[in-house]
């Protein structure tokens, strides 16, 4: 069996922020400030957070600029503290802003951190590691695939919260997102002792190619194609809508174990539930 290849997610980020843009313009004032999943967040919140990650990218990589201040980051928790802190200072900040500047500014600024981004070389070494794939170094396609179900999920947030859920929910944007979110299987199953050649399938059912395969070989995880068919000794299958919410850690644990059905071993599947695929 080989191992998953690169995700390819340049060519949506148009698609993406002309979806995102289209939303913000069609709310209502009230729809500015409905709560949404994202615990303590409006919708506001979330749009002026969407602008804060597209500045700094142009800023990071069009201006070569940082900011002085230097954290002391030694552990994952130092590192998703300070991140946390970071987003939360500008969204407090940003709350004297219009809805009408927070548009305006995303749709200027959106298309240019874009190509910037985008431009990387895809192999060569990424700014930032996908940490919570468990890499201290990742390639630039892969932080490129996760900046887009950062961009994705937070519209998503916005879209669930005024009722306009199924707008990003194609094949063609959704596939993406599921694929970027899956890399961090191995990690999340880095501590669970199976025998070798163990294959776990993870499917979302009603998407197409909703499969993906964790197979167990050397004592440890590795994500593959099942290029030789070899029948899975367990499959989780997750609900298609929901699937989304227990990577990004949006739906408590109980609750989002009642979206997933297990074949086989019940007490490898169920590691499924404590996967993360965003910093928190």
């Amino acid at each position: 069996m080989k191992p998953l290849g690169p995700i390819q997610t340049s060519h949506l980020f148009p698609v993406l922020h002309q979806k995102l843009i289209d939303l913000l313009r069609s709310l209502s004032p009230d729809d500015w400030h409905r709560e949404t999943i994202c615990a303590g967040w409006s919708v506001k919140d979330i749009t002026s957070h969407m602008l804060d990650t597209t500045l700094r990218t142009i800023t990071m990589y069009r201006d070569g600029y940082s900011s002085p201040e230097k954290p002391d980051i030694r552990s994952y928790r130092d590192l998703v503290d300070f991140l946390n802190k970071l987003n939360n200072d500008w969204v407090r900040a940003t709350r004297r802003l219009s809805p009408a500047i927070l548009i305006d500014w995303l749709e200027q600024a959106g298309p240019e951190a874009d190509r910037y981004l985008t431009a990387q070389p895809p192999n060569e070494p990424a700014v930032f590691s996908v940490a919570w794939a468990g890499q201290d170094v990742s390639p630039n396609w892969f932080h490129i695939a996760r900046d887009y179900t950062e961009r994705w999920h937070h519209q998503q947030q916005i879209r669930l919260a005024v009722g306009q859920a199924e707008g990003i929910l194609s094949d063609e944007l959704y596939q993406p997102v599921l694929d970027t979110f899956m890399r961090a299987l191995p990690y999340a199953y880095r501590d669970t002792v199976a025998a070798n050649n163990t294959l776990l399938q993870v499917s979302v059912n009603n998407l197409v190619s909703g499969n993906w395969f964790l197979y167990r070989q050397n004592n440890h995880w590795e994500l593959v194609e099942n290029d030789e068919l070899k029948q899975p000794d367990t499959i989780v299958c997750i609900d298609r809508a929901y699937a989304w919410q227990l990577f990004a850690r949006n739906l408590p644990t109980e609750v989002a174990a009642s979206y997933v059905q297990i074949e086989g071993s019940k007490s490898i599947g169920l590691n499924i539930l404590t996967m993360r695929s965003v910093m928190i």
